[in-house]
């Protein structure tokens, strides 16, 4: 594979899935799917397409040709392994809880006295994304990871501002913030709310992912 086919083809899979994301808010074409399919079968489709085209990222990564940026040190190895824990934490407690100003199960029965991780962030499983692409630039100082995880970190970065100004809209802008104020950070409360069922499910994540990165990626994540 020639470098420009190889890092071409990452290129343009990355920009198909930040295009993905971008024309998921524009409105002539959101608009004709709700209205046909409703919020769940928009968001049910949303997902598999992202789903679909991250997998084609990775895909496209692994098969570009190696340019070195910077050299992997042996203690860089051990970011990935420090930081994903955190990740799966978040990713577990998003997907497990109603949310209403974010990404996932949705809003219908959130309860705004018990907000749970809300209380510590609106968007959990942007926060998991974000940590598991930052964790992983360091260790991958090659063109190819670099085009993969920064355009990511990039997107977790810029998307809880576009996230909140769409939710405070559509929510209304007094109830918006009646539900954000009262997600007050109180570490007691926030554990109680958790539940140590959802605690121990996302610490759980983490070994699994363990198990299926040689399969999936071809290379060990322990350092």
């Amino acid at each position: 594979m020639t470098f420009t086919g190889g890092v071409g083809h990452l290129v343009l899979s990355v920009a198909a899935f930040l295009g993905a994301h971008s024309l998921s808010n524009w409105k002539p074409l959101r608009g004709p799917i709700e209205a046909r399919y409703g919020k769940a079968g928009f968001y049910a489709g949303y997902s598999v397409v992202s789903t679909i085209l991250l997998v084609w990222v990775i895909a496209a990564a692994l098969n570009s040709p190696t340019v070195v940026v910077w050299e992997q040190q042996p203690w860089m190895r051990w970011v990935p392994p420090l930081v994903m824990p955190v990740a799966c934490l978040f990713w577990m407690l998003g997907l497990s809880q109603k949310n209403p100003f974010s990404i996932g199960p949705g809003g219908a029965g959130y309860d705004p006295a018990r907000p749970g991780i809300v209380r510590l962030t609106r968007h959990p499983i942007i926060w998991g994304l974000g940590l598991w692409s930052a964790a992983h630039i360091l260790p991958n100082g090659h063109l190819a990871g670099l085009l993969l995880f920064v355009p990511l970190l990039l997107l977790c970065l810029v998307g809880p501002r576009i996230l909140d100004a769409k939710r405070r809209k559509s929510l209304g802008d007094r109830h918006w913030r009646e539900m954000a104020e009262r997600a007050v950070f109180e570490p007691r409360a926030l554990l109680a709310e958790l539940g140590w069922a959802r605690i121990c499910g996302g610490l759980a994540l983490y070994p699994v992912l363990l198990w299926l990165h040689p399969m999936v990626i071809g290379l060990s994540p322990l350092p």
